[in-house]
């Protein structure tokens, strides 16, 4: 990961100052700050031996990806240049490998040496040879491909297919095999390609070898430098491409002529053009998105050449006249960078500069050094720029010759960099300190590295389904907090802010329409049929422009003025120029613009895969000799390229509209019901919306039985047909029979699901109008119980094809896949009408509460073999909250049955209890009056037993009042008879 700060000055503006931060590292740090190597063992002390004998070696990574470089070549020394900073600082670091290596007769030993050969990195993994074992890192240093006799490895500088790759080129009984290695996620895993021959097989020839591989991870393809001894004993070089998914060899060029060991193919299209990179042994080939250098360092002094692709001039740069007047120009100011001795250790490039590492050999002051290869300086020196007088009346003036065909040269009409390059920016300043020196404190920055983490995490889990109101990953942050902002800011002015610092929430935001760079995008990324454009304008001065007037074609503009375009791929994308003259400024206006032809790549993912290209603009003539010289250094002018990336870019993603399709919802039927439980994150949206209609051809569950014979209104005598209504049934054959009247409705509840496509580069967030899959691959009656189905579950759950009466839903769209198993929707779809049919999932769902019965569906939607408006392939995965199921008929019939059941039962029983209760009321009277009578017997008898006297006295008075009452009952017996 690499962080630009910008310098703002007042007088001039500065270069931004660009570090690198090793993210997910090799280098880890114990409590105390020291750097702990794994890897090996740390050496304090550099000799000169470590670089006087070695030669310059590559400097080999995934560009863009790898977190530290290594360099190994230091003779008969285990060990390797490790830096995590592009070599601002290094470490020398002895391996802890086993080094254990015996000849044998497929791999025979012709010398054994202790070098670090091949050493490339990756973005989570190391490579090293020595002799001819590979060792790769990841954590321990482990022996890999062991039982082959490999010769040298090629690196693969463009990662692809979510994966980084390397080739290892084998020698004695596997000659003309190469081993392709593959890293995902740290893991390494190696196989052999071809895979039933030789690629030597294939040439006539002795002594054959594959002398440089190359891998085009887009296409596919191998490139190979095979070396064939001819029979005539010439040696004869083929430039050989193999395709790896159709096994097909193709020679695609014989070069006659000699090519040193160590050839490079740069990765450019075969068929378009070839660029031929030499150098020796020890010799490098360092490869660019727009540059490519070639630094042979056989001999000293050490000689670089510089090769601009797009032209045909090599260019000696050191030794040369330019470098001698450049190293003595530093010498003069005393520059810490030179010295009268120095050994080139590597070259490459970082952020289009070219680097030197150098090991400088100063008397007490031996040290390795990082410094600047100005190659437009180098050039502009290396001009030779004749004097020549001309005669301007009676005087001669010397005029100076100017190789370069244009005067100025200038881009207009640009293309926004940011939302070219793809590139996601966010404004975090630092909180305010409430100190009245305003100086930042432990715990001040405390708070803004956590700041600056949580809104990394914001970012990288900005991926919901549901499309948010406010299209800014930041806003969900201060979302419930914005209403206090005044009352924070009251406590920061009163110096009573909590840790004394104050975070403004509103500067916290994320930038869509950056622009403040001039000049070209990095890189451009194309969607399907997108285009961008600029304006190259020219002047020139009065000997180079010349106009020739045609009486047919008018003015024309001499060739020394011209501009040439040219892609890549003239396949996949389309070139055109428009040429404007303006005769008064003496200036040409060139509109370029450059389109994808939209036949060169199918879809994938939102930035993987994407097929690389690129376009390149060069006026006639320049290659060398034009140059801008400003604040910032030199520059070279008359030469523009641009890498192309077609395919889905980076940033774009597939999102549910949930705010519209619940507008369009309540708009189409005319309403709109929630759950009764609302959540603001996951709106309901109704299952059916029935009303009685008997006859309507999309039934409801019933919910009513009505066991009587059908009235006559609701059908038809077979002599009066009703052609405008539904057709109804014939009452002569209903009229003896009873009917069961199941409630239908007239108009369905009708869901239909709205799509954005949201841009988060650009900020810009439309409605997906292309053609999409929807499929139900899940599903659960609450949330947590969510499962996955499987495939013949989602067959029959979504396909019309289904006959298991399993179907989930319909729709009225006649469009479907070419075997005819699944629905193809769009925006224009008439929506979908839920079934929920007997064997599926969401049928018959038992209320768990006094809400109606609730089902979560998870839908898939893809556009994936279906969509042609765009490269993307998008796919969104969502759940969707139903509510309003119905029951089933049998549970419907169940449930009415029994509620009549104990409706019946509660009458029977309330007017039986009408009846019988006088009846026990007078049994309950009898009762009681019985049992009092029992009981007082049994007191009378307890007390007559304890008391005997009185017991006879009470007897006698209790027989006198028995015989009165008995008197006074016969009485009122007679008296009630009469």
């Amino acid at each position: 990961m690499s962080c630009e700060v910008p310098l703002r000055r007042r007088s001039s503006p500065g270069p931004a100052c660009r570090f690198y931060m090793n993210m997910n590292g090799f280098l880890k740090r114990d409590e105390s700050g020291k750097l702990l190597f794994t890897m090996g063992y740390e050496t304090f002390i550099l000799k000169t031996a470590h670089f006087k004998r070695s030669k310059s070696r590559p400097l080999w990574y995934t560009i863009n990806h790898s977190p530290v470089f290594i360099l190994g070549g230091i003779e008969d020394e285990k060990t390797i240049l490790l830096s995590d900073t592009s070599f601002q600082d290094y470490s020398l670091v002895e391996l802890s490998i086993d080094s254990c290596w015996v000849g044998s007769y497929y791999c025979p030993m012709l010398e054994f040496s202790a070098t670090i050969h091949d050493a490339i990195s990756t973005e989570s993994t190391l490579f090293i040879r020595q002799n001819q074992l590979v060792y790769y890192f990841t954590g321990s240093w482990v022996r890999v491909l062991a039982s082959e006799c490999i010769k040298r490895l090629c690196p693969v500088f463009i990662h692809g297919n979510g994966s980084e790759y390397i080739l290892a080129l084998t020698t004695g009984k596997h000659e003309g095999y190469i081993h392709i290695g593959t890293i995902t996620d740290g893991l390494v895993s190696f196989r052999m390609v071809p895979e039933k021959w030789s690629i030597c097989d294939k040439f006539i020839g002795t002594n054959c070898s594959i002398n440089w591989a190359t891998y085009i991870t887009d296409e596919k393809i191998l490139l190979l430098l095979v070396q064939v001894l001819s029979w005539d004993s010439a040696l004869v070089y083929n430039l050989v491409s193999f395709n790896l998914e159709t096994q097909n060899l193709e020679v695609l060029y014989v070069l006659p002529l000699f090519i040193p060991e160590g050839f490079g193919l740069p990765g450019v299209r075969r068929d378009r053009a070839l660029y031929h990179h030499f150098y020796g042994t020890q010799g490098l080939v360092l490869q660019h998105i727009q540059q490519y250098a070639v630094h042979l360092g056989q001999f000293h002094p050490s000689k670089i050449w510089y090769f601009l692709e797009g032209g045909y001039d090599v260019y000696q740069i050191i030794p040369s006249k330019g470098w001698s007047i450049y190293f003595n120009l530093q010498k003069m100011h005393q520059s810490s960078l030179f010295a009268e001795q120095e050994f080139l250790v590597s070259v490459f490039y970082e952020d289009g500069q070219l680097y030197q590492l150098i090991y400088l050999l100063e008397s007490g002051n031996e040290r390795l050094v990082k410094r600047v290869l100005p190659v437009a300086q180098l050039l502009l020196y290396n001009q030779n720029n004749p004097v020549t007088l001309q005669k301007h009346g009676s005087y001669r003036m010397p005029f100076f010759t100017n190789f370069c065909p244009f005067k100025v040269m200038r881009l207009r009409d640009l293309p926004k960099k940011q939302h070219f390059a793809r590139q996601e920016l966010y404004h975090a300043p630092p909180p305010l300190v409430s100190e009245s020196l305003g100086f930042h404190n432990n715990k001040t920055l405390a708070v803004y590295q956590g700041l600056v983490y949580y809104l990394l995490w914001l970012h990288s889990n900005y991926d919901k389904p549901y499309a948010d109101p406010v299209h800014d990953p930041t806003w969900r942050w201060w979302e419930q907090k914005t209403q206090y902002k005044d009352y924070y800011f009251y406590l920061s002015s009163n110096w009573l802010a909590a840790e004394g610092v104050y975070i403004d929430m509103s500067s916290y935001q994320k930038l869509y329409n950056i622009s403040n760079d001039y000049g070209l995008p990095e890189t451009v990324f194309l969607d399907k049929g997108n285009a961008f454009s600029f304006t190259i304008f020219l002047s020139s001065d009065d000997d180079t422009f010349k106009l020739n007037s045609n009486p047919v074609t008018g003015y024309q503009v001499e060739k020394k003025l011209a501009v040439a375009v040219a892609v890549a791929d003239p396949d996949c994308l389309k070139a055109s120029v428009k040429q404007e003259v303006l005769l008064n400024r003496k200036a040409v206006l060139y509109r370029i613009t450059i389109k994808d032809r939209k036949v060169c790549y199918d879809q994938g993912l939102s930035g993987h895969n994407l097929k690389k290209t690129s376009m390149m603009v060069k006026v006639l003539g320049s290659s060398g000799k034009c140059f801008q010289t400003s604040y910032s250094g030199t520059s070279m002018q008359g030469h523009l390229m641009v890498p192309v990336l077609i395919g889905c870019p980076p940033g774009k993603r597939l999102a549910f509209d949930v705010t519209y399709t619940i507008l369009h919802s309540r708009e189409l039927n005319k309403h709109y019901f929630d759950c009764g439980r609302t959540n603001p994150e996951m709106p309901c949206f109704l299952f059916r919306d029935c009303v009685f209609h008997p006859f309507s051809r999309v039934h409801c569950p019933p919910v009513l039985a009505i066991l009587s014979p059908l009235p006559s209104s609701l059908c038809v005598q077979p002599s009066a047909p009703t052609p405008s209504s539904p057709p109804l049934p014939s009452c002569s054959s209903l009229d003896k029979a009873n009917f069961f009247l199941p409630s239908s409705p007239s108009h369905p509840t009708v869901f239909q699901p709205f799509f954005l496509i949201q841009d988060m580069v650009t900020g810009d967030s439309g409605s997906f109008l292309g053609s999409y899959l929807l499929k139900v691959v899940g599903g659960g009656h609450t949330i947590d119980t969510i499962r996955d189905y499987t495939e013949e579950e989602i067959y029959h759950y979504n396909s019309p094809l289904d006959k298991t009466n399993s179907l989930i839903w319909k729709t009225k769209v006649e469009r479907t896949t070419l075997d005819k198993k699944f629905y193809i929707m769009s925006y224009q779809s008439p929506g979908i009408e839920w079934l929920c049919l007997e064997n599926s999932p969401c049928h018959d769902i038992t209320p768990q509460n006094i809400f109606a019965p609730e089902f979560f569906l998870k839908l898939l939607v893809s556009n994936r073999g279906v969509d042609t408006s765009t490269y993307c392939d998008y796919q969104l995965i969502f759940v969707l909250h139903m509510h309003g199921l119905p029951l089933s008929g049998k549970r419907s019939l169940f449930i009415v049955i029994v509620s009549i059941s104990l409706l019946v039962g509660l009458v029977v029983f309330y007017i039986l209890f009408l009846l019988l209760w006088p009846h026990i009321v007078r049994a309950w009277i009898s009762l009681r009056w019985k049992i009092n009578n029992i009981m007082a017997s049994e007191s009378y008898y307890t007390y007559a037993t304890s008391n005997p006297a009185f017991s006879f006295q009470s007897h006698s008075g209790s027989e006198q009042s028995y015989k009165e009452g008995s008197k006074e009952e016969t009485i009122v017996k007679k008296e009630v008879v009469a």
